[in-house]
């Protein structure tokens, strides 16, 4: 962790734990100007790691018998998904993102188009509506067939599976999951956030975007209604690395449903690399070491990454406190290894792991980027942190 910071990463803090031992750490700043330290049990905002909280959410009303897998969202949703739309795509679909309905991020933060920050600023405070997000990807031209794999990763799919969850349940997504999911777990440093701050121990959050932005901007103050049910979550990596090994153990959902969760199919991610997505899920396979499920995350100047080996025995949860730090070639052809995202450890990691997978513009910068000192310190990192090594 010392070696990302000295790469350039301002703040970084992590949890592993082996095989009942458990180790935290953190190295450099929460805050540039003052110098003030992150510390390794300090919130963070966990982007699409909420996701996971969402699915497993909606697992559990399949096993009540009140959602059915294969049922088409227009038997719950008419008056959001009408018509032969609402025929076809069914909730596994939402779930594993093989809707085809597009992300609806690139239309409510229409200056991303242009690697402009003026969205980001205009939004910072704005509250969206779900009904108007859900619009939003429905409006746009379709991302692909339903259920046509590979799937294309989209946020508006787990809007409108809050919607869901609310239309089954009679209660808010976000309460039904804090009472059956957060609650379930133990969790005590997780929540969906009810306004535009972090409570208790955090960092600040800096966003680079591409470059566009230098020096970065504290994002740490958002109102994050723009993408809640797909990456609202404030959690820590203690809580993460506990959420993820009660899941995989079956404390969550029962084992059929994990089971469900777990079957993956290739998914386009938003930086146009492909992953092995189950229902919320990511399968991470590391050669030499093993498989590993979970999910990354990211919002507006925050990555965090927390993965758990199939036995349940090595878990690793790990935040940034600075986002796509890496910069368009002049040329515009990058070089060997680069990773599209822009957040991924270049050359070293499969396609949609290590920071990369869940970019929340949905789009980045025409051309390639440059490599950048940061990625090859997170990839050791990864390494050691995953593997032991």
């Amino acid at each position: 962790m010392d070696g990302v910071h000295r790469a350039g990463m301002p703040g970084v803090y992590a949890e592993v734990r082996d095989t009942g031992r458990t180790w935290r750490g953190a190295s450099g700043v929460a805050d540039v100007r003052t110098g003030r330290p992150v510390t390794a049990d300090m919130r963070q905002r966990v982007g699409s790691i909420t996701k996971t909280f969402t699915a497993a959410a909606v697992m559990q009303q399949v096993e009540r018998g009140r959602i059915r897998l294969d049922a088409p969202i227009g038997d719950y949703l008419p008056h959001l998904v009408p018509g032969e739309r609402g025929r076809k795509i069914t909730v596994r679909m939402l779930l594993n993102h093989t809707s085809g309905i597009p992300d609806h991020i690139r239309y409510a933060f229409p200056s991303l188009q242009n690697m402009s920050p003026e969205s980001l600023d205009a939004n910072r405070f704005r509250q969206f509506r779900p009904a108007e997000l859900i619009e939003l990807g429905l409006s746009a031209p379709p991302a692909g067939e339903p259920g046509a794999t590979p799937g294309v990763y989209s946020n508006t799919n787990y809007e409108l599976l809050g919607q869901l969850l609310e239309r089954v349940t009679g209660t808010p997504a976000e309460e039904y999951i804090t009472r059956n999911v957060i609650e379930r777990a133990g969790l005590r440093h997780t929540e969906f956030p009810a306004g535009p701050r972090i409570k208790g121990p955090h960092s600040r959050l800096y966003e680079a975007l591409w470059g566009s932005m230098d020096p970065p901007r504290d994002y740490s103050v958002y109102n994050m209604s723009w993408v809640m049910m797909g990456a609202g979550l404030v959690s820590t990596m203690e809580d993460l690395n506990r959420f993820y090994g009660k899941l995989l153990d079956g404390k969550i959902v029962n084992r059929s449903s994990l089971a469900q969760m777990q079957r993956t199919i290739p998914v386009i991610a938003l930086d146009g690399t492909t992953i092995e997505y189950g229902l919320g899920l990511h399968r991470h396979d590391i050669p030499g070491c093993g498989t590993f499920w979970g999910h990354d995350g990211t919002a507006w100047g925050a990555l965090t990454e927390s993965w758990t080996r199939a036995d349940g025995k090595r878990q690793a949860s790990v935040a940034l406190n600075l986002a796509r730090w890496k910069k368009p070639t002049p040329s515009g052809t990058a070089p060997s290894g680069t990773a599209p995202s822009g957040t991924a450890p270049s050359g070293t990691e499969p396609s949609g792991t290590g920071f990369s997978g869940t970019e929340p513009s949905g789009t980045g910068p025409s051309g390639n980027l440059q490599n950048h000192p940061i990625d090859a310190a997170l990839s050791t990192l990864h390494q050691q942190a995953l593997c032991g090594n």
